[in-house]
């Protein structure tokens, strides 16, 4: 019987669907009559609420289902029978070719109430595919010199710039490759263009009332493919761009009183800087140009170059505007709905529901001081690489002093080749608020170290009275959409510096997988919170880190799948297990880490995971929300993937019991 109940829930589901084929209509405002239903007929599906937001309201749904807009049932607002038609479907989200996909015309009504800001998905390399309806020649060489820039892909509705995630299909660079192909992959299949709250809300109505996967991009950096998902609505957040200055932030939440902004969730890193310069105070947020500020950066934890003085980005926020998964728009803070405040400082994005904007307290304009340098080791040097590794050594065991210092050192080390020695590039090493005379007498111990063991190097010093010219003069721009890359990282704790057994294990691991082939960007820095910062749930890892390094792996174009998969085994299983041995406890950080983490609940979030499970629980009910390494994530998998590497090309399936 139960079978029978599903199954004539389910016919009348696919009976309603094939009714919704035929022309949308709304009944006439002005005499009654039922017209078509089109942009002159439906208006944008908000109102302002407060004088502020633009908001999907339950007035607003109440005057459209008066009016007898078709299908405006699947707009509506959770409400506990949203979970009862949970049972419906077959324990997979929603995918074309369904029975109970939408229909083109059910696309047309949503796309309607947006007010025509949905989108069909034509993938970013389709310009250089002759076969594409969407080839342009001058387009293509537009997006092939600018490929590896983050703004090209932050610019695009779906493009993410870890390719290896969407599957590799229709790469610009393998137009003319024998076989190459130009498919959706695992790019979403529809994007909403979000310029308003209402907007966010449609979309995670229609989302969970229709059981489609849902997605949810800014600029698409994320490492592990958490922006894409093949047959998704995706949520677009990139243009919400507005800014605010506060001079006296003052809110019974919190106990701070002082300047802050208000930082919309399209709002990058560079924008929020250069804001804050304006306005003569100094914000914390990453150190890559185009990162997003509100999303998963800040959901993540958020390191910084102000990390070492002032903590992580999480610690600094005051309160978030978010979409649920409910559909509702509300704020969050240290008094109203606090774990959900609590979740959203370091319990990782694409989960509690879709931030619009977050508030953040910043600090004065202080001086800036440090040092860059390009060392290289090798036959046409003067660095053999045993020496290399001897100065490598020494400027690893002074790091919990320099950390204490609120050290930021940034620095990559990678091979020039087999037997060609290596390369260490300080991009920069810097600490806020240390005048250069100090700094130099802060790095004196470690340059005297190395003239002394003969080691070859040229430190270039510079010192900034603000920190938006330090950071716009010393951090390069980074590469992305490298699309035969593999990366994971690791946190090391201060405790491996107070056993010297431990540290000289430690070293030599590290120095293991350099030489194994692995790249490696660290930073020395301290992940410590401020005393009173509000408790959040950043991994609490972070709290004792000195060392934070990324690691990664790359092989050539055309290997077999055989040669993929043990590379990509190598990283996971090999390289970062050496690692995960010598830091048992520790963890990763999760917006830069390996989406194949084994223990991802420990490594990612650490003591806090068990909480963060029963807050999702109570927030989305209806899984409305999933994300590779996400909380809960491991309740659900992607179809027909190989089992060494989590792509997006699949469908999204619960695990069955």
């Amino acid at each position: 019987m139960a079978l029978l109940g599903r199954f004539v829930l389910l016919l009348g589901s696919v009976l309603q669907l094939a009714h919704l084929s035929s022309a949308q209509t709304i009944k006439s405002k002005t005499d009654g009559r039922i017209i078509e239903a089109n942009e002159g007929t439906v208006a944008p599906a908000a109102e302002q609420v407060n004088g502020s937001y633009l908001q999907l309201t339950d007035a607003v749904l109440a005057n459209l289902t008066q009016l007898q807009l078709s299908n405006i049932s699947l707009f509506q607002f959770a409400n506990e029978s949203n979970l009862s038609k949970r049972s419906l479907f077959d324990g997979c989200k929603t995918y074309p070719g369904d029975p109970l996909y939408p229909s083109q015309s059910v696309w047309r009504v949503f796309d309607l109430l947006t007010g025509g800001a949905l989108t069909t998905t034509v993938p970013i390399g389709a310009a250089c595919y002759q076969d594409s309806d969407h080839y342009d020649y001058t387009k293509c060489q537009a997006i092939l010199a600018g490929w590896t820039d983050d703004a090209v892909h932050a610019a695009d509705p779906t493009s993410a710039m870890s390719p290896l995630y969407q599957g590799l299909t229709c790469l610009p660079q393998n137009a003319n490759v024998s076989g190459a192909t130009c498919e959706i992959g695992g790019y979403p299949t529809y994007t909403v263009n979000i310029s308003s709250v209402a907007q966010i809300q449609l979309a995670i109505n229609f989302a969970r009332s229709t059981n489609v996967r849902l997605v949810v991009k800014n600029t698409g950096h994320d490492f592990l493919g958490k922006s894409i998902g093949y047959g998704a609505l995706s949520i677009w957040t990139h243009n919400l761009k507005d800014l605010q200055f506060i001079e006296q932030y003052s809110d019974q939440s919190s106990d701070y009183s002082g300047p802050a902004v208000k930082v919309g969730a399209g709002v990058n890193v560079g924008e929020l800087y250069a804001f804050a310069d304006k306005h003569g105070v100094t914000a914390v947020g990453g150190e890559c140009k185009g990162v997003g500020v509100a999303g998963g950066y800040v959901a993540g934890g958020g390191h910084s170059p102000l990390t070492g003085k002032y903590g992580m980005a999480a610690d600094h926020v005051l309160s978030i505007d978010v979409v649920l998964p409910s559909g509702r728009f509300v704020t969050a803070n240290a008094q109203r709905n606090q774990d959900l405040f609590w979740a959203l400082r370091g319990g990782g994005g694409a989960t509690w529901g879709v931030v619009t904007s977050v508030t953040f307290k910043v600090h004065p304009k202080l001086n800036f001081s440090g040092v860059t340098w390009d060392i290289t080791s090798g036959p046409d040097t003067n660095n053999t690489d045993d020496v290399f590794f001897e100065a490598l050594y020494a400027y690893w065991r002074r790091f919990p002093g320099w950390a204490d210092q609120g050290s930021y050192a940034y620095s990559q080390i990678y091979s020039r080749g087999t037997g060609a020695g290596y390369t260490w590039s300080m991009l920069p090493w810097l600490v806020p608020g240390m005048e250069l005379d100090d700094f130099k007498d802060m790095v004196a111990g470690i340059f005297d170290e190395w003239t002394e063991m003969g080691f070859d190097f040229t430190p270039e010093y510079f010192e900034h009275d603000n920190f938006y010219e330090t950071w716009s003069t010393h951090f390069p721009t980074e590469t992305v959409a490298n699309a035969n890359l593999h990366t994971a990282s690791r946190l090391f704790p201060r405790k491996n510096w107070e056993d010297e057994a431990l540290l000289n294990r430690t070293m030599d691991t590290i120095r293991s997988v350099i030489e194994d082939g692995s790249a490696l960007i660290q930073y020395n820095m301290n992940g410590a919170a401020l005393p009173d910062t509000p408790d959040s749930a950043v991994l609490p890892a972070w709290r004792d880190t000195v060392f934070y390094g990324i690691f990664g792996v790359a092989w050539a174009d055309g290997i077999s799948e055989d040669e993929l998969k043990a590379v990509n085994e190598k990283l996971t299983d090999d390289i970062m297990q050496r690692l995960r041995d010598v830091t048992p406890g520790s963890g990763s950080y999760l917006n830069e880490a390996d989406v194949m983490e084994p223990n991802f609940g420990q490594a990612f979030y650490g003591s806090n995971y068990d909480r963060l499970l029963q807050i999702k629980a109570e927030v989305d009910p209806w899984d409305t929300f999933w994300a590779p390494t996400a909380v809960g994530s491991e309740d659900w998998y992607i179809t027909d993937v190989p089992d060494w590497l989590t792509y997006q090309t699949g469908k999204l399936c619960r695990k069955q019991d």
